[in-house]
């Protein structure tokens, strides 16, 4: 009797994997036989949209991807560039979005422990880890235990895998409510002149597996991934994968020891697609073929099927192809960290993938189809057509001791120190700020030296609804401004592209838009993109997220002892505003939290001012003119000048507003903007170099006292403490 995975891959089970009948039919043309059921779940999952970027790659070529430090741009496991000093730090940032909605714990783990083998795939040893969260309404039934799940599941592989977990972003809409967004990002550190890439060149070569034994866990998960959810989607959980921290750093450690010999030729960590899209890749990248022997491969479970074998996404496995004759000394490495490791096949001259279960061969595919000539769609699409810019006078002015309590809050805005507390901050022994509370981004030492990287991650969503393109320029306008308060050097930017169902032209204008206006910052902050990944169908019933292309950056300090935070700011010090302001409240969180309204275009972004302001503030932190930096974003001046107040203890009085209306001055987004707490005795000296640098700068008020106040309204540190500290802890016991 024929086993079933070796039938006919027929075109209804074709729909069922995900594929078009356009696309079976393209597979058939390309192989010119019907293929059988392990090949066409090959194809299906090769051709999905987590693999093969089907919708979005004809755009992503807009964005600018090299620069005088970039070592490896898009391609590669991560990205890699060049931090001086004979080092490279590498990084990437990926999403686990569908996995962590149908059980958080694991698909939040688990995408922590993907992307850290990401980065120590190629060679780097992983030094911080940050991660971007997106959760439904708060009163919605299942956010509270959404919450708990994913952030539980951060810390717990991140903490047991000992590699800080520094920075990252909170956010909560409705728009989530049935597809929250998870993104984790790692960041590296290797030798320049010891990057590993995934390329399996030459014939005869062995393929090696490590880690885990492959069980059936995860299987589909990449297309799972591809689709939309309906209300059924809890039912799926068995496509997510189940994560081991504790056999992860074992990987790491044996992976780096092997690496310090010239034994690897290719490596890739087993990801989306497990072993299929790893061996399809290497060996394509290679300009090689490959022949896996299945039943070589370490098992977990009984009576597995090649198809099972290689659709599995079993956690913490590596694949590698190493120089003929050093299978012995891997192996040593590999037994001495406990690790399963097998030879289970070789590299060929014949640019196709076979594979041989039981001495007969069940797969039989050429390489091209599965991966350079996977389809590339020029999806239609509808730019969206911009928003009226609001009248700020037609927005009603509440007190301001009322709007500042409830600003601070409120979800967005409300200290997330109920997560990050869960989270190891300090395990390496490198971290020297985290962001949130002491700093636009989190700066960790490069070991044993006074330089260091600062990383954060950014982006606006609702911006990027009501306007793509200035919402797309804006997140990384604010990831540059984000390094740039710290004191540090922007250096290249991964993103994590998440949006809604392409096949609708209006989701296919937004991603275009948010693409071209991500591009453009890019260039005109010489900021190149050097990895990334794209996340589509996070819809549910027809409904999608808000789209959010999210922005991780990362920096240089020449000295990290030159650097700023948001706390600093003392008794007599000025409060100085770099960048111009109009007072804009369109697609404000003063217009949303406190007006209840969502509508008008978001603030534009000035790329010349971004880098002129930016360029200067950073020139002033590295002469120690700012005690304190941070940039203004959500909530606006008051906001950003309460963030200062609370970090350092100190309280603001801010002064009175110039021509706007006193809340949009106060509380309008416009960008471009730092707010520098600055000693009394610098204060003229801060300004004149404003004027020589033609930065526009102003007193926007002077600490002291215990209250932040303005117009003669004040509220008591301890009050605004409460508020801002409170609203997190008493939602997750239950309350608000």
């Amino acid at each position: 009797m024929t086993h079933p995975h070796l039938g006919p891959g027929t075109a209804e089970l074709a729909l069922e994997f995900g594929l078009s009948r356009a696309e079976y039919d393209l597979i058939l043309d390309k192989l010119g036989r019907t293929p059988n059921v392990i090949e066409l779940g090959i194809f299906s999952v090769m051709w999905s949209e987590h693999c093969s970027y089907k919708s979005s790659r004809a755009h992503l070529r807009k964005f600018p991807t090299s620069g005088p430090h970039v070592i490896y741009g898009p391609g590669e496991n991560a990205g890699a560039i060049d931090i001086g000093e004979g080092l490279a730090c590498i990084f990437k940032m990926e999403s686990h979005n569908h996995p962590s909605y149908i059980e958080p714990y694991q698909g939040a783990a688990t995408g922590v422990g993907g992307i850290l083998r990401d980065v120590f795939t190629m060679g780097a040893r992983p030094v911080a880890l940050l991660n971007a969260l997106r959760f439904g309404d708060p009163a919605h039934a299942k956010t509270r235990r959404l919450v708990d799940g994913v952030v539980r599941g951060i810390g717990g592989y991140g903490n047991c895998v000992g590699v800080p977990t520094v920075a990252g972003e909170t956010n909560f809409h409705a728009r989530y409510n049935g597809n929250i967004l998870v993104n984790a990002m790692c960041v590296g550190v290797a030798r320049a002149d010891r990057i590993f890439t995934s390329a399996a060149k030459g014939a005869g070569n062995p393929v090696v597996y490590v880690g885990a034994k492959t069980g059936r866990d995860g299987i589909h998960g990449a297309t799972m991934a591809s689709a939309e959810f309906d209300d059924a989607a809890e039912a799926q959980r068995p496509t997510v994968q189940v994560g081991d921290p504790f056999l992860e750093k074992l990987l790491i450690e044996a992976c780096l020891e092997l690496m310090e010999s010239d034994a690897i030729i290719g490596i890739q960590d087993m990801g989306a697609a497990g072993l299929t899209s790893s061996s399809v890749e290497m060996a394509s990248k290679g300009g090689a073929g490959i022949e896996l022997d299945i039943d070589a491969i370490p098992a977990r479970e009984a009576q597995m099927s090649p198809y099972d074998f290689m659709l599995s996404e079993s956690q913490e496995r590596m694949l590698m192809v190493l120089k003929p004759g050093r299978e012995a000394e891997a192996k040593a490495i590999f037994d001495k960290w406990g690790l399963d490791a097998a030879v289970i096949g070789k590299t060929t001259d014949t640019g196709r993938l076979v594979l041989v279960w039981n001495g007969a061969a069940v797969c039989d595919l050429p390489l091209g189809p599965l991966a350079d000539e996977a389809p590339v769609y020029e999806r239609p699409y509808v730019k969206p057509a911009p928003l009226p810019k609001l009248d700020a006078s037609e927005v009603a002015e509440a007190p301001f001791a009322q709007a500042l309590v409830k600003l601070m809050a409120c979800p967005d805005m409300a200290s997330k120190r109920w997560i990050w507390e869960q989270y190891d901050r300090h395990v390496m022994g490198d971290s020297v700020s985290e962001s949130g509370d002491q700093g636009d981004a989190a700066i960790v030492r490069l070991h044993g030296s006074d330089r260091a990287l600062a990383m954060t991650s950014d982006v606006t969503p609702r911006y990027v609804e009501a306007d793509p393109f200035e919402g797309g320029k804006q997140a990384v306008a604010e990831a540059w401004r984000n390094l740039t308060a710290v004191g540090a050097r922007p250096l290249a930017i991964t993103d994590n592209l998440n949006f809604g169902n392409p096949q609708k032209p209006e989701i296919m204008g937004q991603i275009v838009a948010a693409i071209e206006g991500m591009a453009e910052a890019c260039r005109a902050l010489d900021f190149p993109v050097v990895s990334g990944n794209v996340s589509l169908y996070n819809e549910t019933n027809g409904q999608a997220i808000l789209p959010t292309p999210t922005v991780g950056a990362v920096g240089l300090l020449d000295d990290v002892s030159k650097r700023a935070g948001i706390g600093g700011a003392r008794a007599s010090d000025a409060l100085i505003v770099i960048g111009e302001a109009q007072g804009w409240l369109g697609q404000s969180l003063y217009l949303r939290e406190v007006c209840g309204r969502e509508e008008g275009a978001p603030p534009p972004v000035d790329l010349a001012a971004e880098k002129r302001n930016g360029a200067f503030v950073r020139a002033l932190i590295a002469d120690g003119l700012a005690r304190a930096c941070h940039d203004i974003s959500d909530g606006g001046l008051a906001c950003a000048a309460a963030d200062m107040a609370l970090a350092a203890d100190v309280g603001v009085a801010l002064a009175a507003p110039g021509d706007a209306p006193a809340h949009a001055a106060l509380f309008g987004e416009d960008q471009g903007r730092y707010l520098l707490a600055v000693a009394p005795e610098h204060r003229d000296a801060v300004m004149a170099r404003a004027r020589e640098a033609g930065v526009t700068a102003s007193v926007a008020g002077t600490f002291g006292s215990d209250t932040v106040s303005a117009g003669g309204a004040a509220v008591a540190l301890t009050d605004l403490r409460a508020a801002h500290e409170g609203w997190l802890p008493s939602y997750m016991k239950g309350g608000v």
